[in-house]
């Protein structure tokens, strides 16, 4: 296993580090003041009612926000005063304060809290400050919540991470994510179905699965605060929402660019900063890619003007102090994108050094804190770049790669987008002698159960309670823009008997692939898959095709030394998608529909498609998901992609084939 290294003592400066000789410091206590971050929208929990809460969702507290403990001492909601041993006037006097309070509370908490000048213990309690236990009333009514571990102010660095430790983080933070999309994708189907009944007030779904998450305590990485990088998460992963940096544990602050351990809970009494989002919101900011002159919070007004002069405080100050102690901060970017499911998208870019802070005069004449941020070597190509070259592949493939195309597109127009097929390793052009089928050919015996009738009536679209969706368990398999929203043993798609038209939302896998591949040549996998768009969590990838062959049939071929994809040994990955079961006790696995053990083969020694060369891997980003639609034959399903996880332009893509060859970790056909 990797090691987990404690931090430095940072109350010894690096000059005294060596002999352990301490330095007197001084204790700054500043005040906190997070940077926003312009393009992101207000942190609004969908449970919010009191527009005034310093804290809009009692199931969901800010990050670092004492939490009311429900084993404390306070009376209950039904019990208001508990003062007999009190005179009149001394009632009076508490009713008084109280009155005063809430007005006060009202008016400015909310503010206050914001900025870091107050701590509010819950929205329902009645003080605004922390009082100690001493000085409590019994009178203070507290609402009972459930007490969360605050994030920890422990530095640590993970390190020497083995290949199995790296797979096994790596699964932890691809499981996580899975369960973070299932509630966010399932949320807002919900919201569907209820606005259909009539006017309902829309939720965020990506607010709701952090809550709901946080409430199970399945956010990760908050028993230590990690500095430099967090494992699991990979340089280019993508996010959706600011929520799911949080839950991972990459930056933990929903709404603020600085993320830091603050100067309350550091071990010398000054903040240190760990993570920044780079958006582009302050107009003083500088991004050169592996160069970037960041901004410090502050100063800004509601239109994210500079109005006033920032100060050395709170995530400026921890800025500073983590260039004093040469500690590096991991950098995210965020910045608009065409077909994410935010309209945005935040991109983890590796670790920068912080070398240098002025304090210089902003295009807006207020003064500004600047930082100066170096990317640190021998890390991967920024994630943010590869999204732009990918654009211009899409684009423009022979300007942008000159060298190493041998076809625009294998699949001489038989999918929908071309698929690319690039060698800049060898001279193998061993895709470009197989036949492509865009989809699996059956055997003809298999289209003879297909029936008159046997499909639904719905003329505009389907509806919650019609044929399809009965057959699928009643309820459809996927959400209004085609997301799978949870794996099942087989999915019945809408078919040629059925009277809803293409549009229909039960048809999403058989018509065909949308996304733009490359089949690629690769030094360590042979051929493998990479796609030149960002396909996000639960999108349909392609059908993974070749000829259907009996099991008598397979036999003879398998005599004859050729290799065969057999179905029943994909592992079960669809299960996985959508398992809720760590957030919901009463959570089973879907059984139905069922399907008999499959019987069959795929020959692909002919005739193929893209999917036959995705490589195989044992914590994959593509599962594989049985589909009917063209016929009725349950042991003859077709073989449905969907992906596991977002997954960033030029990435590989891998699937579990269950098993593998042994000498080189992929199918025989692959090689």
């Amino acid at each position: 296993m990797g090691s987990l290294i404690p931090f430095q003592d940072l109350n010894l400066y690096p000059d005294h580090a060596s002999t352990g000789t301490s330095t007197t410091t001084v204790t700054l206590i500043p005040k906190i003041e997070p940077k926003p971050e312009p393009l992101d929208e207000p942190l609004h929990s969908p449970f919010e009612k009191q527009p005034f809460s310093p804290n809009p969702n009692p199931n969901f507290p800010q990050p670092n926000t004492p939490i009311s403990d429900p084993n404390s001492n306070s009376v209950p909601n039904n019990s208001l005063t508990q003062c007999d041993n009190l005179s009149s006037d001394e009632s009076n006097v508490y009713s008084e304060f109280y009155r005063i309070s809430e007005l006060f509370r009202t008016a400015f908490a909310k503010r206050l809290q914001r900025f870091g000048d107050v701590d509010v213990l819950d929205p329902d309690s009645r003080a605004i400050v922390p009082v100690s236990d001493e000085n409590q009333l019994s009178t203070v009514v507290v609402s009972p919540r459930r007490k969360y571990n605050q994030r920890s102010s422990e530095l640590v660095r993970v390190t020497d991470l083995g290949i199995e430790d790296q797979r096994y983080f790596r699964d932890i933070v691809r499981r996580t994510r899975m369960v973070y999309d299932s509630i966010r994708i399932s949320s807002m189907t919900e919201d569907d179905k209820r606005r259909c009944l009539g006017p309902v007030r829309k939720t965020r779904g990506d607010l709701k699965a952090a809550a709901l998450m946080r409430d199970c305590g399945l956010w990760l990485n908050r028993d230590k605060r990690i500095v430099g990088s967090i494992p699991g998460v990979h340089i280019g992963d993508v996010f959706f929402f600011r929520m799911e940096l949080c839950v991972v544990g990459l930056h933990g602050q929903p709404q603020a660019g600085i993320d830091y351990v603050p100067a309350s809970q550091s071990s010398n009494g000054e903040p240190i900063a760990t993570s920044v989002i780079v958006s582009g919101g302050y107009e003083d900011d500088e991004d050169a890619g592996d160069v970037i002159v960041y901004t410090g919070h502050g100063g800004q007004d509601k239109n994210s003007r500079q109005c006033v002069h920032q100060k050395l405080e709170g995530g400026n100050l921890a800025l500073e102090r983590s260039m004093h102690y040469g500690i590096e901060v991991r950098v995210m970017r965020g910045f608009k994108y065409e077909g994410s499911a935010s309209g945005k998208v935040y991109v983890y870019d590796g670790l920068y050094k912080i070398i240098d802070s002025w304090f210089d005069v902003g295009k807006s004449g207020f003064g500004v804190y600047k930082f100066k941020l170096i990317r640190m070597d021998n890390q991967l190509e920024m994630g943010s770049a590869t999204l732009r070259f990918a654009e211009n592949l899409r684009t423009r493939p022979l300007v942008a790669r000159p060298v190493g195309y041998i076809s625009l597109d294998i699949s001489m127009k038989k999918e929908n987008v071309p698929v690319f097929l690039y060698n800049d390793i060898d001279n193998d052009h061993e895709p470009v002698y197989y036949e492509y089928t865009s989809s699996i050919v059956f055997p003809p015996f298999v289209y003879q159960q297909v029936g008159s009738g046997t499909g639904c009536d719905c003329v505009l679209g389907c509806v919650d309670d019609c044929f399809c969706a009965m057959k699928n368990g009643g309820e459809f398999p996927y959400e209004h823009n085609g997301i799978l929203l949870r794996g099942k043993p087989l999915i019945f798609e809408c078919g040629p008997h059925c009277r809803c038209p293409p549009t229909c939302r039960n048809r999403v896998s058989q018509k065909g692939v949308r996304n733009r591949f490359e089949v690629f040549r690769s030094r360590e996998t042979g051929w493998g898959v990479r796609s030149l768009d960002l396909i996000q969590a639960g999108s349909f990838i392609c059908e993974y095709t070749g000829v259907v062959l009996t099991r008598e049939q397979a036999q003879l071929f398998t005599m004859n030394g050729d290799s065969l994809v057999y179905p029943n040994r994909f592992a079960e990955r669809w299960a996985e998608w959508g398992d809720l079961s760590q957030v919901f006790s009463d959570y089973m696995r879907p059984a139905y529909p069922s399907i008999p053990p499959l019987d069959f083969a795929m020959d692909v020694s002919r005739m193929r498609n893209v999917a036959c060369y995705m490589s195989h891997s044992s914590t994959p980003n593509v599962l594989v998901q049985f589909v009917l639609y063209d016929h009725n034959s349950v042991s003859f399903p077709h073989l449905m992609l969907f992906a596991m996880e977002n997954i960033p332009p030029l990435r590989e893509l891998s699937l579990d084939y269950g098993v593998a060859d042994e000498w080189t970790g992929k199918l025989p056909i692959c090689n």
